[in-house]
């Protein structure tokens, strides 16, 4: 019988990109049999014989109080409600755990002495600091050996922080990618014909995507910047962020008229068919979801050197690794002017994110566990 297993996180199967990839994970473990117990603030998982889901109540925001709140009741939970093995994502509780995965490592961004916040005010520097301090507060708790077994990068760049930044613990850091669904993303026409009829673009119009949030970390700026020197090209940004700054730094650039901010939206494959290219100039992902499913979507990448990404972009092939500056963008935008080369790189990008699917991922946690259970 495969081992339980009890999942903590703050959200399961919601959308987000390590939501649903929790979600997937949860699903495919239903699947193979384990039973699994879910400790979380909201679960979007449907309901299955073996999943029994603790909810954890905290407020939503500010984020801070959300985060030691949760720190707390969610310790309180899984103390309560374990069974067999603790999965945890990044470090969410007190608990002593078996496995953490690590989406996102806040001592190695504290290097890049950026912000995670787009919102030049006192109270959003503010909140984005005490996140970061109790981030990394909580890191430094549980990312040591007795306290968590094992330690899986959802990259090979994260494993090699993890190693770096906690050498205590380094030979039991390994490695588990994402996966990326390429039945739900994929090229769809009929999608793309009706995103582009519902903002008013032609089916000639050259239009690059930009999804995620935190623009200033993941360079929207530079996106935007650069379609001054690509006048073929528009851009849709899709995701939450300071939509109003940005609108004016597409206003300094003259290219207002080509920026087309969407908000949040709950189609994203849609929103992906319905573009030519995705660029995403970021200055840190640890794996970069949005990227992977854009490529399953048969676009052509435009991305920064970044965790994650450097295992599915391979220069001038699927697309380009550029830098963060709007003239180097732009110039990689005019390439893709050319059709053909546009759908060789698309079919290439697709080709690659299939080494990313889904069922690996599930068999490797499987396996994980198995090792785990029987003391090997």
């Amino acid at each position: 019988m495969p081992p339980a297993v009890t999942i903590v996180a703050h959200h399961v199967g919601t959308p987000g990109g390590m939501e649903s990839q929790l979600g997937r994970l949860v699903s495919g473990l239903l699947e193979r049999g384990h039973e699994v117990t879910v400790v979380t603030r909201a679960c979007g998982v449907p309901p299955h014989p073996r999943l029994r889901l603790v909810r954890v109540r905290a407020p939503n925001r500010p984020f801070p109080l959300r985060f030691a709140w949760f720190f707390v009741a969610g310790s309180v939970a899984a103390h309560r409600h374990r069974h067999r093995l603790l999965h945890t994502t990044g470090a969410l509780v007190a608990n002593r755990a078996d496995v953490s995965t690590v989406h996102f490592c806040s001592r190695a961004f504290a290097r890049t002495g950026l912000s995670r916040t787009d919102r030049d005010s006192l109270p959003y520097r503010l909140n984005s600091a005490l996140t970061a301090w109790l981030s990394r507060g909580a890191e430094a708790l549980a990312y040591r050996p007795g306290h968590t077994r094992r330690l899986v990068g959802v990259s090979r760049g994260v494993a090699g922080e993890l190693r770096r930044l906690f050498p205590a613990i380094a030979a039991d850091v390994s490695t588990i990618a994402n996966g990326v669904d390429l039945e739900h993303f994929k090229p769809d026409p009929a999608a793309r014909a009706q995103v582009r009829a519902e903002i008013g673009a032609s089916p000639e119009e050259l239009i690059a995507v930009f999804v995620g949030i935190e623009w200033e970390r993941k360079g929207l700026r530079h996106a935007i910047e650069a379609l001054a020197a690509a006048p073929r090209w528009s851009l849709l940004v899709a995701g939450s962020g300071d939509e109003v700054r940005f609108a004016q730094i597409a206003e300094a650039a003259g290219v207002a008229d080509r920026v087309r901010f969407l908000g949040l939206r709950d189609d994203a494959p849609h929103v992906l068919a319905a573009a030519d290219a995705f660029v995403l100039p970021t200055a840190y992902e640890s794996f970069s979801m949005a990227t992977f499913e854009a490529a399953a979507c048969g676009l052509a990448l435009l991305n920064t050197r970044v965790h994650g990404v450097d295992e599915l972009l391979t220069d001038d092939v699927n697309g380009w690794f550029v830098e963060r500056d709007g003239a180097d963008i732009a110039g990689r935008l005019r390439a893709l002017e050319d059709p053909e080369l546009r759908a060789r790189m698309g079919e290439q990008a697709r080709a690659a994110a299939a080494g990313f699917g889904w069922d690996p991922v599930v068999d490797a946690y499987a396996a994980l566990y198995e090792r785990l259970a029987t003391g090997r």
